[in-house]
């Protein structure tokens, strides 16, 4: 019994919070508490998602990221307060607290933006997971579904599979246009991009394409053909036309870029200073 005693206080000794195998293993601990409150945190807006239909997904899943963020933080705070180590660290940093805030809000200055924002794209929510989004990004302007919003990102899903991920700050400051409520029950257009040389004329670029989608798809159905982008290599046109049934659009693109680099070859306008015209 008495080496019983011995060896269950030296194993209390190793596992104190001042040995460094008792500060590993109350890290382990520590890490453990916050995965599973995380994950009990998820289980319950997942099921109460499904329990209430009514509840706004965005704002929902956005206090579930936000109440995990916290989660994490209260645990390492707490691991900090059980290892004399760290609280004694803790105590001499603090003398340099005003400093290291500084150079972490310098440094963190854009990622604390997009957080801001995206407070405030949930409190004011002028747009929600699921809505159709026309926004400008540098390769001119996309259409897509909201994806997914996070506190940093919102990310679109445009109709040929590409993410654009936007920052919630752009996302927030500039002119975005919602398209759900007015195209709720209207498929997306079909949308050939354009690229031809600085050198090309435009307007006979346009006329070209407009012709082409008249040809393949007919006069109704041509929305129109739009100067998205110029810029020193070149401009960037798209042509839309209003999307068929899903198991037509295929053919429809196919026939389309054909019609196109045709017509274009034969107008001259496919290839200039070197450059040839590209459909996509």
């Amino acid at each position: 019994m008495r080496e019983l005693t011995i060896g269950w206080d030296d194993m209390m000794r190793h596992l104190h919070p001042d040995s460094l195998i008792g500060a590993l293993v109350y890290l382990l601990i520590t890490v453990l508490i916050a995965q599973l409150l995380s994950r009990a945190l998820r289980l319950a807006v997942g099921g109460a998602l499904l329990r209430h239909g009514h509840l706004d997904r965005t704002t929902v899943i956005f206090l579930q990221q936000f109440g995990i963020a916290v989660i994490w933080v209260l645990m390492l705070i707490l691991y900090a307060h059980l290892i004399p180590l760290l609280r004694s660290l803790g105590t001499a940093l603090l003398t340099g607290a005003s400093i290291a805030s500084v150079v972490i809000g310098l440094a963190a200055q854009s990622t604390l933006g997009n957080l801001v924002a995206g407070v405030a794209i949930t409190l004011y929510r002028p747009f929600r997971l699921g809505d159709r989004l026309q926004v400008s990004a540098p390769t001119g302007t996309e259409i897509g579904n909201v994806e997914m919003l996070s506190l940093g990102y919102t990310t679109l899903r445009t109709d040929d599979g590409r993410f654009v991920v936007l920052p919630n700050s752009i996302a927030a400051s500039q002119v975005t246009i919602n398209l759900s409520a007015s195209q709720a029950h209207t498929p997306a257009p079909l949308v050939i991009v354009i690229r031809v040389a600085r050198e090309t004329d435009i307007e006979a670029a346009c006329q070209a394409a407009l012709g082409s989608a008249q040809d393949v798809a007919g006069n109704s159905a041509v929305v129109g053909c739009f100067v998205t982008r110029m810029d020193g290599t070149g401009t960037t046109l798209e042509l839309r036309v209003r999307s068929p049934p899903p198991a037509e659009r295929d053919s429809l693109r196919s026939k389309l870029l054909q019609q196109l680099a045709q017509s274009f070859a034969a107008s001259g306008l496919d290839s200039k200073d070197g450059r040839r015209a590209s459909f996509t």
